[in-house]
């Protein structure tokens, strides 16, 4: 949904319990559930006190006492669908520290190209759908260990204001949204059932000769 999360690149009224967190912020929106790795938001946010961790979304089937509790790490609960832009807007990186495991073997995560939409640089582990395409286009930065992912925020904290990158980001959106991916897969169903009929028609034929 381009259009609503394109928003948060507009100056906004922070949320108030957003507001008062110092910056640069590093944030991220979601359930926050097995699928999350704790331990390395644990070691980046213990390498970088300086920065500031924000999370939006519930904690659901792990134990919240799990999560970090610091000074730099903000968990402000879930919020509705429409409050999410405005939470984008007030960051200065988005991240998506997934664990790799057989959570996350398969999943492609519809927050990828929200927050490019939003403007927004990206910092990701190595999610197959995430290294393809994005980072290998180069839209998204993919990092696993502590030490990498330190390095990756780095990076992307002087992305933000790239012109290049943002114009490569929207060139690789345009050409991307739920009304299009479903007329590509309506066209291979399609196609696929055309094939199939067309060979029952051929094996029909052949048992009459």
């Amino acid at each position: 949904d381009k259009e609503h999360f394109v928003q948060a690149r507009k100056k906004v009224k922070q949320p108030a319990d957003q507001e008062k967190i110092g910056g640069p912020r590093i944030g991220f929106y979601g359930v926050l559930d097995e699928r999350f790795n704790v331990s390395l938001l644990k070691g980046v946010a213990t390498l970088h006190p300086e920065w500031h961790f924000v999370l939006v979304g519930p904690v659901v089937k792990i134990d919240p006492q799990s999560l970090p509790i610091m000074e730099n790490v903000h968990l402000l609960g879930g919020k509705s669908y429409n409050e999410l832009p405005t939470y984008l807007a007030g960051w200065d990186v988005a991240m998506m520290p997934f664990a790799l495991n057989e959570s996350t073997k398969y999943i492609s995560p519809t927050k990828t190209p929200e927050y490019l939409a939003g403007g927004k640089p990206v910092v990701s582990t190595s999610i197959h759908d995430v290294v393809t395409p994005y980072g290998k286009q180069g839209l998204v930065h993919i990092a696993d260990t502590v030490k990498e992912f330190s390095s990756a925020i780095k990076n992307a904290l002087t992305q933000k204001n790239d012109e290049k990158w943002l114009k490569r980001v929207d060139t690789f959106l345009n050409g991307n949204s739920w009304d299009k991916t479903f007329q590509r897969m309506t066209s291979l169903i399609n196609a696929t059932l055309a094939d199939k009929l067309q060979g029952r028609s051929e094996n029909k034929l052949e048992a009459y000769v």
